[in-house]
């Protein structure tokens, strides 16, 4: 459902943010996406959303070239960025609207879904308040809850966990989950090493701009004589 092949993106002559980057995402897998600060990893996420466009190579979401068809893969993804501090001036309620109104979701259909989702992750009595009134986790939880509300079949997802109450990183956990058993794909960056350990079917790890492993753990854990993922993972970064 994703497909990077041969990405090349130049910020300046001398720094390349990634350097001939390949891999896919199937439907039903989970995918983690890891690396150190400055790897590569949210310059994928941009490239995967169309914020940005790559130098050189080919990006296909849900069967649609991004350059192409930017809008349909636009249509295809739910996307949760680094940072959850925006249009604040917004209540709960009028960002959700205008989510819903950009994807045209139907009215019966988008009450039903943020109830829903405003109930699982606790925010329905904050939906009347502006997002700049809650705190960073409230605005972490909208944003999750404003990528889900179209049921798009590919969900990218930069750092997702981080501001997340425990209840509410367990709730998207299992709708991650489901979403893939539905056969639809979830490709997301994390830090987070033992969530990837317990939630990935696979993981690619990244330093540079350059793809150091893609594969399941299993297999990284067995090439590296069973040791620790964080161990493992240190050993490949820092090399």
């Amino acid at each position: 459902m994703i497909k990077f092949e041969n990405v090349i993106k130049t910020y300046s002559k001398n720094v390349r943010a990634l350097d001939d980057v390949s891999f896919n995402v199937k439907g039903g897998e989970i995918v983690g996406f890891i690396g150190p600060n400055g790897s590569g990893k949210t310059t994928t996420m941009k490239l995967l959303t169309g914020i940005i466009r790559p130098d050189s190579g080919k990006i296909t979401v849900n069967g649609f070239n991004i350059r192409e068809d930017p809008l349909k893969v636009k249509q295809s993804i739910g996307y949760i960025a680094d940072s959850p501090d925006m249009f604040l001036r917004l209540k709960g309620t009028e960002f959700l609207e205008l989510i819903a109104d950009i994807y045209k979701v139907p009215g019966d259909e988008r009450s039903e879904r943020v109830q829903i989702l405003a109930e699982k992750f606790g925010l329905t009595e904050a939906l009347t308040s502006p997002l700049m009134s809650y705190s960073h986790g409230m605005r972490q939880k909208i944003m999750v809850i404003a990528a889900l509300l179209h049921k798009p079949p590919v969900w990218i997802l930069d750092e997702p966990m981080i501001g997340l109450d425990p209840k509410s990183a367990y709730e998207l956990k299992q709708l991650m989950r489901d979403h893939t058993q539905e056969g639809n794909a979830v490709f997301f960056s994390t830090h987070v090493l033992e969530v990837a350990e317990k939630l990935c079917d696979r993981v690619i790890i990244i330093k540079n701009g350059h793809v150091l492993y893609n594969g399941t753990l299993e297999e990284l854990e067995k090439k590296n004589k069973n040791d620790s993922l964080e161990n493992i993972f240190l050993e490949l970064t820092e090399k």
